[in-house]
Order: structure tokens, then C-alpha cells, then sequence
């Protein structure tokens, strides 16, 4: 029963994050004006328009005023929002760990679409999500790695979870910092955005530094895979394309967060 109501909140909260998606990347407030409209006829849309997933699919996915098609990335957020809140609260119960993992999954969620989207990566997410991620890491600790270098007491667990939190999150951003800023000297245009920068600081808030360079890793991985089969599929020019590099690394942080230590051992396997 838990499990259910969490997939209906998990469904309103998907409904948010579609008005963020939205919104924020176009600068447009979140409660100005109250309430969505149709962006290709401005119409005002109905409050029994808007209920997640039914409406779209008593409307067909088309606009009741305009007949335009209403993007499947509506239903699709909202599911994939409910699938995650009903998940955290099967394997962790209503508890703070499980408020950990839904704050960070939806973040992910807008993350990924807004990215894909819009090539924008909202300062509401990364910001907002790395002060949250520090203060939980006190809360719920997160497990100890190179925090040992400063603080080996099992009575501090709390310190050193926040010592882990605070480096995964400077150490790896200033990382990848450092190549943005390598590959505009050698190529003399941006080859990363400052906003890719600000989500690994925010991953690295919730996941420590081991989990954030193994987000950067196989997002990395993920991102050349698919880009170079997407830009020869699609004969765009390679040297001038943008790939949504946060979206990729939304994707492969939601999988170290679910799969971390089954993420590592295969790396290591590969490695060897």
C-alpha cells in the first residue's frame, strides 16, 4: 500500500518536473502564470487536462483546443517519476534514506530531459541539488572512501560522510573543470559547458567521490557510444554538433546510484 501511494506522489512529482522542464530553461516563472497552457495555441489547459498520464491518454496525446500533439516526454517523466518513488520506498520504506534517493533521481529526471531538450542544465537542480546533497550526507552517510585519509573513527561517521560528500563534489568538478579548460586551449572553442560542470558537483554532493568518477566515466563512455552512432546515423558534422553531455551523465548517475558496486566490478573487469 506504501508502495502505491508512493507511485501516485511519485506521479504529481512527475508532473512538476515537466512544468520545470519546461520553464526553467526558458527563464519562465514557476507560479507566474499559475497554471500550464498549450505552447503551440497559449490555451489555458483544463484541470481535468492535467492529471498525470490519464489525460494524456483520454486526450490521445493531442491538445483538446488545437489538435497539436502533446510531447511524449509528459507521460513518460511522470512514469519514470512514480517507478521511482514506489521503488525507493520498496527497498528502503518511507525513510530518509528513501527521501535521499527520490530528491536525487528527480533531479536526474529533469536533468536528462532538459539537457536532451534544450541544452540547458538549470542552476535550481545543480546548485540547489548540491547544498541538499551536502546537508543529507550528515543524515545518511554515505560509505566511507578517501574520507579514511582525515577522519578513521567510527564514531564520526557523520564527519566523514560530509568530508566524503565535500570532496567528491570539488574534487570532480574541478576535474572536469580542467578539461573544459584543456580542450578550448587546444581547440580554441567550448568543448563543455559550465552547466555540465555544476551536475557533477551536485553528483558528487550525493554519491562521494567514488561514485561521482565512476558517473563521470561511464557517462563519458556513454556519451562517445551514442553521440558518434547518432551523428554517423544522422550525417551531422561531428566537430560542431552538440551532444547533450548531461544527459548522459544523468543517465549514468541514476545507474551508480542503483547499481554502483555492480557498476565498479564490471569496470575493473573490463579494465583488467
Amino acid at each position: 500500500m506504501e508502495a502505491f501511494f508512493a507511485f501516485l506522489v511519485g506521479l504529481l512529482i512527475g508532473s512538476f518536473l515537466n512544468v520545470c522542464i519546461f520553464r526553467m530553461p526558458r527563464d519562465i516563472s514557476l507560479i507566474d502564470p499559475p497554471r500550464s497552457h498549450c505552447p503551440n495555441c497559449d490555451a489555458q489547459i483544463r484541470w481535468y487536462d492535467n492529471i498525470p498520464v490519464v489525460s494524456f491518454l483520454v486526450l490521445r496525446g493531442k491538445c483538446r483546443d488545437c489538435k497539436a500533439p502533446i510531447s511524449l516526454r509528459y507521460p513518460l517523466v511522470e512514469i519514470i517519476t512514480g517507478a521511482l518513488f514506489c521503488g525507493c520506498v520498496m527497498v528502503f520504506g518511507v525513510s530518509l534514506i528513501s527521501l535521499k534517493y527520490v530528491l536525487f533521481g528527480s533531479s536526474m529526471i529533469a536533468l536528462i530531459f532538459a539537457d536532451f531538450e534544450e541544452r540547458i542544465l538549470p542552476d535550481e537542480f545543480t546548485i540547489g541539488g548540491t547544498v541538499v546533497g551536502l546537508v543529507l550526507s550528515w543524515f545518511v552517510p554515505l560509505t566511507p572512501g578517501i574520507s579514511y585519509l582525515f577522519v578513521h573513527d567510527a564514531q564520526h561517521k557523520e564527519l566523514m560522510s560530509l568530508i566524503e560528500s565535500v570532496l567528491g563534489s570539488v574534487v570532480c568538478a574541478g576535474v572536469l573543470w580542467g578539461v573544459g579548460q584543456l580542450y578550448y586551449r587546444v581547440r580554441q572553442r567550448d568543448g563543455l559547458g559550465f552547466g555540465d560542470v555544476k551536475m557533477v558537483m551536485m553528483i558528487g554532493a550525493f554519491l562521494g567521490l567514488q561514485g561521482a568518477l565512476l558517473t563521470v566515466i561511464l557517462g563519458s563512455i556513454i556519451g562517445s557510444v551514442v553521440g558518434l552512432v547518432y551523428i554517423y546515423m544522422t550525417g551531422k558534422n561531428a566537430s560542431t554538433y552538440e551532444l547533450p553531455f548531461g544527459s548522459f551523465l544523468g543517465l549514468a548517475a541514476t545507474s551508480v546510484a542503483a547499481f554502483g558496486d555492480q557498476v565498479l566490478r564490471m569496470y575493473l573487469r573490463l579494465g583488467n
